[in-house]
């Protein structure tokens, strides 16, 4: 099973905004749905390994 972890990062800190299994929900997430929110990433975790990583570009 494949988990998202969709971070939120305001240009200092990141801070994780989504994390589960819904990858439409996971992908569909936009820096506007949060405040202070100047990019985001997601990293897919599968067996308690990272297995990919990228920033989401909408």
């Amino acid at each position: 099973m494949k988990i998202y972890v969709v971070l939120s990062f305001d240009g200092e800190t990141m801070e994780n905004v989504y994390v589960g299994t819904d990858e439409a929900k996971a992908l569909s997430l936009t820096p506007a749905d949060f405040e202070n929110c100047d990019a985001l990433f997601v990293e897919i975790w599968e067996n308690e390994e990272k297995i990919d990583d990228y920033r989401l570009i909408q």
